[in-house]
């Protein structure tokens, strides 16, 4: 089978990685590693056995964070890979995973059953965080809005029931992803519900201004951050290969490895996908780098040279 290749039967787990850095989540104070894997949007995110290699790879790396969603359809294959690796030796409270609610399923009830559906496809008792992956779904209908009621009561009704859930022990945080200032404030102003713990976004040096005002408020806010496309997208490959390659050299370090300490050193957590052992070491090891002011300041201003962004803005959503 093409992609990740098999793992050995007798590989045992490794250290974990040197110099590891965490984010504390407000509210239940666990420790999030800033550095872990995403679980879609990739070939081998969508062939269940490669995603059984890739969590069981990245666990027994020493990797501890996996970041996956109702929505990438594989959680089934993801909780085989930990609860091999668990059964290996990795031990279950040191894995940080990240699951989603999309909105098209928003709502109390239908909230409580996804969450419920996910720890049975994972075949585990609890989630470490769980998401709102989107603010609204848009002109999709979801069980919530099909009872009439807006986008904002269905986040509030979604948010309610997950804050049920966290004080039940299912999911042990709760947070958003793709929110914008304005929909944090909304769950903000909800009283005896679980906080925000962490906004997962587009964020890497090109983003617009208004996401970094979004990165801001919530570091402001004890808030932790996320980003997910790190590196900045294939469409920006070229330029970051470019103008980091002195960097790189004088590192010894590749232009990836830079981009996703950058995003460290800014105070987030990364979450690059890969089905590539090499490349799952190549990313723990970003731990040992250490960037300069003046290595963040060039990095920084990669956005001055770069041409024709995309950037969905998500304050559009009610």
């Amino acid at each position: 089978m093409k992609g990740t290749l098999e793992v050995p039967d007798d590989l045992s787990p490794q250290p974990r990685p040197k110099n590891e850095m965490f984010l504390i989540l407000p509210g239940s104070g666990d420790l999030m590693p800033q550095n872990g894997i995403g679980m879609c949007c990739r070939p081998t995110a969508y062939d269940d056995e490669l995603v059984y290699r890739s969590t069981l790879w990245y666990l027994l790396l020493g990797g501890r964070h996996i970041d996956g969603a109702k929505l990438y359809l594989n959680s089934k294959a993801v909780g085989r890979g930990i609860r091999e690796a668990m059964r290996r030796g990795v031990k279950r409270e040191e894995i940080f995973l990240t699951s989603k609610i999309f909105p098209t399923h928003f709502g109390y009830e239908s909230a409580i059953n996804v969450v419920q559906s996910e720890l049975d496809d994972l075949g585990l008792e609890y989630i470490d965080l769980f998401l709102l992956h989107f603010p609204s779904s848009g002109p999709l209908p979801s069980q919530c809005s099909k009872q009439g009621k807006g986008p904002s009561q269905c986040r509030k009704e979604t948010w309610q029931a997950l804050s049920e859930l966290r004080n039940k022990g299912l999911i042990r945080n709760v947070g958003v992803s793709n929110f914008v200032v304005k929909h944090i404030q909304e769950l903000e102003a909800l009283t005896d519900v679980a906080p925000i713990a962490n906004n997962q976004i587009n964020f890497n040096p090109f983003v617009p201004e208004e996401t970094m005002e979004t990165v801001e408020y919530c570091q402001g806010r004890n808030i932790t951050v996320t980003a997910y496309m790190p590196l900045g997208g294939s469409h920006h490959r070229d330029l970051v290969n470019k103008k980091l390659a002195g960097l790189s050299n004088k590192l010894g370090k590749s232009v990836s490895q830079i981009m996703l300490r950058w995003a460290i050193q800014s105070g987030c957590a990364v979450i690059p996908g890969t089905g590539n052992r090499k490349h799952m070491i190549e990313n723990l090891d970003v731990y040992e780098i250490e960037l300069s002011d003046d290595d963040m300041k060039q990095i920084n201003e990669l956005k001055y040279d770069a041409k024709g962004y995309m950037n969905v803005d998500m304050s559009f959503l009610d």
